[in-house]
């Protein structure tokens, strides 16, 4: 006979137990053993979901959010009605399909580099009053898990800063950006014209500027800076950033600053549907004797930690195109 020491779960709370078995008599029971039972929320990267529309105001939103955190929503906010899914979903296609190129002209660039970049200013007096933005297509076009973050992100805000304390940390969300690119401009400027010389960068913007520094040496043969581009058959127009060959390749480049690190594409949201709305204008504007078909992404940091670049291949191009055309789809049933 030999003396026991077994371990029961009873309702949770592990007992001792103390038995006398005839050792040909001992074996494991399975139905002494009772594993703890995993909360199904008990995997949630919850900082990166709390954190989610904060970063999503750094830039642009996009179609791609996450499911949301029902337990905590919830618990602030009370329980969320939603309407539900249909069993069987489509993929849309946009009803009036258009191309992303001009097939007159060739995507590949076969003139001389220029020896400055091109600016072309916005000029809301000459026909283009009524013609909307990407930016305004885009949000006005915001899927209702995207207004519910805003929303959700936008209270809690208020409610630690105070209406005066949220719209004070709006405006220097506005102004730094404002100022990071004023300074890129004047970097890709005296690049073009003047390579030996280092401009110096407001304080506001040096940890920005260090942070895609590694990113500046690819870029190279800058054709366009905060430069308007319309689509006419379309009808919409916008700003593109930058138009330069990275590493060799042409590209639509879109510069973004966020507080939370973007490290992959889908944590960009809409950026990839306004690059492409900007380079099938860019493709169909007369003002422009070239083709694009890349674009890149890159997203800079405060802390001046090496920003993120996301490429997109012509591939990738195509589907984001499509998803822009189902948007001003979208955005002109509603008017």
């Amino acid at each position: 006979m030999f003396i026991l020491n077994r371990v029961l779960f009873v309702g949770g709370i592990i007992a001792p137990q103390t038995a006398s078995l005839p050792v040909m008599h001992f074996f494991a029971c399975p139905c002494l053993i009772s594993p703890k039972r995993n909360s199904p929320y008990s995997s949630v990267d919850s900082e990166r979901y709390s954190s989610l529309v904060k970063a999503v105001m750094s830039s642009r939103v996009s179609s791609q959010t996450p499911e949301t955190l029902q337990a905590e929503d919830e618990h602030i906010y009370g329980p969320v009605v939603k309407a539900q899914m249909p069993t069987h979903t489509e993929r849309r296609v946009p009803k009036t399909t258009h191309p992303f190129f001009d097939y007159e002209r060739t995507p590949e660039i076969e003139e001389p580099e220029p020896e400055t970049p091109v600016r072309i200013p916005l000029n809301r007096g000459q026909g283009r009053s009524s013609v909307p933005s990407v930016t305004r297509v885009l949000q006005q076009t915001l899927s209702p898990e995207q207004i519910f973050y805003l929303e959700r992100w936008k209270r809690r805000m208020i409610s630690e800063l105070g209406e005066e304390g949220f719209k004070e940390y709006s405006r220097n969300i506005f102004r730094q950006g404002k100022h990071f690119h004023s300074a890129l401009e004047d970097y890709m400027t005296s690049a073009a014209t003047a390579p030996s010389e280092t401009p110096e960068y407001p304080p506001e913007v040096q940890g920005y500027m260090e942070s895609i520094s590694h990113i500046l040496e690819d870029v190279g043969a800058v054709r366009a800076i905060e430069s308007t581009v319309q689509h006419e058959t379309l009808n919409y127009l916008g700003i593109v950033d930058c138009v330069a060959r990275y590493r060799g390749v042409l590209c639509v480049i879109d510069w973004k600053t966020s507080e939370k690190p973007k490290p992959f594409l889908s944590n960009t949201y809409d950026n990839p549907v306004q690059v492409a709305a900007y380079a099938g204008a860019l493709n169909n504007d007369k003002n422009y004797k070239y083709q694009v078909e890349n674009g890149l992404i890159v997203v800079a940091y405060k802390d001046g930690s090496p920003a993120h670049a996301h490429q997109l291949n012509s591939e990738l191009m195509s589907e984001y195109w499509r998803a822009w055309l189902l948007r001003l789809e979208d955005f002109t049933e509603q008017k």
